[in-house]
């Protein structure tokens, strides 16, 4: 029976691949929250999903070895708490040989992000921080063979804008010029990307009676054109992506590719909180992957296609802040969809192991499946 099991389990897996639209972008999987299924139930939900990168907040060790062997490409990240360690050669080294080297060989990890949205909060020693810490680990990378493998880079909010309209008259904020520039050298040098979290919603939700709900989710719409380059822009996504390459154009630099680390819609907000709405987060994030899909490119970089990473995976329900904050998740904690997509994926009810009893309740999800989407786009 646990020989049978195995190859069911393996003929649904790879029916389900064939059949499936996949996401066709990244996927953030945070995990401040007390009611997630187990990274190996994950696993199997990504994989139904084709999904191929996910992006972490840390390096969970469960996560990793759960994907063990999935061909899943992994970001990993080093907290904020970790900058001060990580300017110490030997910290980071050790970091990184617990870590990452553990679990590269079987899990494809390609990204260490080092810091979080460091340069918008309030900390100018952690600013200090953050390109010595990206550099050690780097280093470190080097020290063990990995440099090939693994590049390091850090996540910024869209707040590092000093200027964001119109798109070609991108800059980063004056204030933060002498930490950004050397942040782009060492991204131009190690030719890893810049990556930025970037949230149409909170545009809207400031100013709601100025800014198009259609254009921000990507909806039909007049749109804007550029007065500079006479580009036109259907959204705002593509417009602050624009407006980052901009300015780091304005800092000497052509040769940085941006990513879109972090995007989203919240399902649900606070009262105050305007177009925090189910079925805006459902056009907000399918209008998306359609176009992504599509290899679409920028207006002013047609032949880059962009590379997303939606957030979020699931609702995280001990996230501080407005409700928001919890609520913008593809999926609830148990597997069911906050709304359709046209996905189809399916989360199992426990952990497989080699067992009679196990397989016996996979003939049950394969009756009664968890999560299962069926609307296309």
């Amino acid at each position: 029976m646990a020989t049978l099991f195995r190859v069911l389990l393996i003929l649904i897996l790879s029916d389900s691949l064939v059949s499936t639209r996949g996401l066709g972008v990244g996927i953030n999987y945070g995990q401040i929250a007390n009611n997630l299924p187990s990274p190996s139930r994950v696993a199997y939900l990504l994989q139904s999903l084709n999904i191929s990168k996910v992006k972490l907040y840390d390096a969970d060790p469960n996560v990793l070895t759960a994907f063990g062997n999935s061909n899943v490409e992994f970001v990993v990240g080093l907290g904020n708490e970790y900058l001060q360690k990580m300017t110490d050669p030997n910290q980071a080294q050790t970091w990184i040989q617990q870590h990452v080297l553990p679990y590269i060989f079987q899990t494809k990890i390609t990204c260490i992000t080092v810091g979080n949205e460091v340069l918008t909060g309030n900390d100018t020693q952690l600013m200090s921080y953050l390109l010595p810490a990206m550099q050690t680990v780097y280093g470190a990378l080097g020290d063990l063979g990995l440099r090939k493998d693994v590049y390091v880079t850090t996540a910024h909010s869209t707040g590092i804008l000093g200027n964001s309209f119109p798109p070609s008259a991108g800059v980063f904020r004056q204030d933060l010029a002498e930490y950004i520039q050397s942040i782009l050298n060492f991204h131009s040098q190690t030719d890893s990307p810049f990556l930025i979290n970037a949230y149409p919603f909170f545009a809207y939700k400031d100013n709601p009676g100025q800014v198009s709900l259609d254009y921000v989710l990507f909806q039909p719409n007049p749109g804007t054109t550029d007065p500079i380059t006479n580009l036109k822009y259907d959204n705002m996504l593509y417009a602050q992506i624009d407006a980052v390459y901009s300015a780091i154009k304005a800092m000497g630099h052509t040769n940085i590719q941006v990513t879109v680390s972090e995007t989203g819609w919240p399902s649900k907000g606070d009262p105050s909180e305007v177009g925090a709405t189910l079925e805006n987060a459902r056009l907000y994030n399918s209008n998306l992957l359609s176009r992504v899909q599509q290899n679409q490119g920028t207006p002013a970089k047609l032949s880059v296609p962009i590379e997303v990473y939606v957030f979020a995976l699931f609702n995280e329900d001990l996230k501080p802040g407005p409700s928001s904050e919890r609520n913008y998740g593809l999926y609830y904690p148990d597997g069911t969809p906050v709304y359709d997509i046209g996905l189809q994926g399916f989360l199992p009810r426990m952990d497989y192991a080699a067992s009679n009893r196990n397989a016996l309740s996979f003939f049950h999800l394969l009756l009664f499946p968890v999560a299962f989407l069926t609307c296309a786009l």
